[in-house]
């Protein structure tokens, strides 16, 4: 709960408290990573009682770490207490003992794309806001050194369960909860446009990322069919209006799918959609681990690529996809029980 949230419960139960309580207990759990509510001195034992009697205890029990040697990402694996598998992975940053946490937003996804391997489990279903924080606070309690972004990209479609990740959000970024920056918070989305439109409207501050895969219709429709049955012209909209409203924290991502959408007709096509849009646009590899599946662009395939898209006047990076010998890298989560763990698994 926001400190809010909480004041309005304990004010509901009829506890007297000041709003300061209230913010002090979010503190105390979220950024100190404190479960007992009796080392929190200064908190009024009516306050505590009310919170220790009404409020859930529930966290994720950790399954497995499991490291990427050949690059530090590590891959967790947690369990619900229903039983639901879901996964976060933490990333290290450029900057020495500096790390990101991608959360998932579901168990599964319902978005069915070809080339995800979340997509292809379907959708168990949604994670509530606690889940997420509990990956959060798992992840960054283990870290060895200080966590500065989170990313919700892990299994899921965010915007399919909007309001829990908001929250989830709201209490990273808030001063008395993760005290992450907004900026160093990024949510993406295959391109719900209602969503994108409300998100919009409501001014977060948090960096949106829209996964577009294809700006040509039918080739969207056909690798993306949940998210491809909303026309491009609809997406292509909302993306202008959020980038409009919220400049500098708009970003457009393309899976590239060596001999598929890497090609003159996709650059043309992506001009002709987004033309004047001020936004970034983020380069990403597939990661496809059946014999049969997608391949990334040859390194020849990916220089002309880049060399085409120049024509869109962004800014382009082409985004580092970590962790792939552990099945880390984006498009690889899907609560895999690993085979070999590394060192870390026993860290519990």
């Amino acid at each position: 709960m926001l400190p809010e949230q909480l004041s309005g419960w304990l004010s509901e139960q009829d506890v007297r408290h000041e709003p300061r309580d209230a913010r002090r207990l979010l503190a105390h759990v979220l950024f100190k990573g404190q479960d007992d509510l009796m080392t929190l001195e200064g908190l009024p034992r009516r306050v505590r009682e009310a919170v220790e009697a009404g409020l859930s205890r529930q966290q994720l029990e950790v399954l497995e770490r499991a490291a990427d040697p050949s690059d530090g990402f590590v891959k967790y694996l947690f369990r619900s207490p229903d039983g639901a598998m879901s996964e976060a992975v933490r990333i290290p940053l450029h900057l020495p003992e500096r790390f990101a946490i991608c959360l998932s937003a579901q168990v599964g996804c319902a978005m069915a794309c070809e080339f995800c391997a979340t997509g292809r489990m379907g959708l168990q279903r949604n994670l509530e806001a606690w889940e997420m924080l509990s990956a959060y606070r798992i992840v960054r309690d283990e870290a060895p050194g200080r966590v500065t972004g989170a990313l919700f990209q892990g299994q899921g479609e965010p915007f399919q369960n909007y309001r829990a990740v908001i929250q989830a959000a709201q209490l990273l970024s808030h001063p008395c909860g993760g005290r992450l920056s907004a900026k160093a918070i990024t949510i993406s989305t295959v391109g719900l446009v209602a969503q994108i439109r409300r998100y919009t409207a409501e001014r977060h501050k948090y960096r949106l990322i829209v996964s577009l895969t294809s700006a040509r219709e039918a080739l969207r429709k056909k690798l993306c069919p949940v998210a491809g049955q909303t026309g491009l012209s609809e997406l292509a909209e909302a993306i202008r209006a959020h980038a409009a409203v919220s400049p500098g924290l708009t970003t457009v991502a393309l899976v590239m799918l060596g001999g598929v959408n890497t090609n003159i007709e996709e650059v043309r096509a992506l001009a002709a959609l987004l033309e004047g849009v001020p936004l970034r646009l983020n380069l990403i590899d597939v990661n496809d681990s059946r014999p049969d599946g997608f391949r990334p662009p040859t390194d020849e395939e990916l220089k002309q690529f880049r060399d085409d898209l120049q024509v869109l006047g962004a800014p382009i990076v082409r985004r580092y996809s970590g962790g792939q010998s552990r099945h880390a890298a984006c498009g690889m989560l899907a609560s895999r029980r690993v085979a070999t763990i590394d060192a870390v698994r026993d860290a519990q």
